[in-house]
């Protein structure tokens, strides 16, 4: 099985490097070619553009940065669309608008193309270690020919539906992360004022019920000042974006996660430090 990756950032490459590993031949595109290099050199193929990715794969995985970067890699000029033969598949990987997955799916079956959407959790560490959390929607039949592919990267792998559904369920995930980021944030300006140890602090929270995976995975990089991207705030924030837009869209208000979309944007729009990782929240505060 020939397989093809579009978006070799941070995570998307270590996907692929992982997919490699198990041994599958990667033909790879990334908007700035320089962030594929050290796959090109491991052994995948590069590409020009994504139709030339396409017409070398059986499956096309996707993972960009934004809605507006989903639909130019599948639908623009020299896109997936252009280059895919009937039969084949794609994987969307981004976080992105569920109206958008449902599109993506719409075309490819009614081109003899077979499409999932599946955003991930994980982060970083998850990507590298294949340890991620798989949010998958599309038809039944897709999702269960796939499932080699997913073993190979994540280690929960959930189906919720058709398409569309794997992006709602990244919402839900993006929405309680929400939580965590400012609830961490938050618990190291207390423990800094209060005067305690917060080396301390983390170990003693990380054994009881305030535990959770953005506290372990980001308070030791915050403690070390070392705010680089396992994921980026600028990301992160078109998450929250759309959770809320969909939210409003089914009549909810979620004002917990409205204000912590405040605060990113202070440190995205206000601060410029979108390039950062989400723990960078805390930067905002200074």
């Amino acid at each position: 099985m020939e397989l093809g990756f579009i978006g070799t950032g941070v995570m998307g490459s270590a996907i692929a490097k992982n997919l490699m590993a198990a041994g599958y031949q990667l033909t790879v595109y990334n908007r700035t070619k320089s962030k594929a290099d050290a796959l090109v050199a491991n052994g995948a193929t590069w590409a020009d553009n994504p139709a030339a990715v396409a017409k070398q794969s059986d499956v096309v995985f996707t993972m960009v940065g934004f809605p507006a970067d989903v639909e130019q890699v599948y639908f623009g000029e020299h896109g997936i669309f252009e280059g895919l033969a009937a039969g084949k598949t794609v994987i969307d990987m981004t976080t992105s608008r569920p109206k958008l997955a449902v599109k993506i799916a719409d075309y490819a079956q009614a081109h003899g193309f077979h499409a999932l959407d599946a955003p991930v959790s994980g982060g970083d560490v998850g990507a590298k270690n294949a340890t991620l959390t798989i949010m998958v929607g599309g038809d039944d039949a897709t999702y269960d020919a796939m499932q080699p592919l997913f073993k190979v990267i994540g280690h929960q792998v959930n189906h919720f539906g058709a398409a569309g559904t794997g992006q709602h369920a990244k919402m839900a995930n993006q929405i309680m992360i929400a939580g965590t980021m400012t609830g961490l944030t938050e618990m190291l300006l207390y423990t800094k004022a209060a005067g305690l140890d917060p080396q301390k602090i983390l170990t003693t929270l990380s054994s009881g019920g305030a535990d959770n995976w953005s506290m372990d995975n980001y308070v030791p990089r915050i403690l070390k000042d070392d705010y680089t991207p396992g994921f980026f705030a600028r990301h992160f924030l078109k998450d929250l974006r759309i959770a809320l837009s969909e939210a409003d869209a089914m009549g909810l208000n979620l004002v917990a996660t409205a204000q912590a979309k405040r605060l990113y944007e202070v440190m995205v729009d206000a601060k410029g430090l979108g390039d950062q990782g989400t723990q960078g929240l805390i930067n905002i505060y200074k």
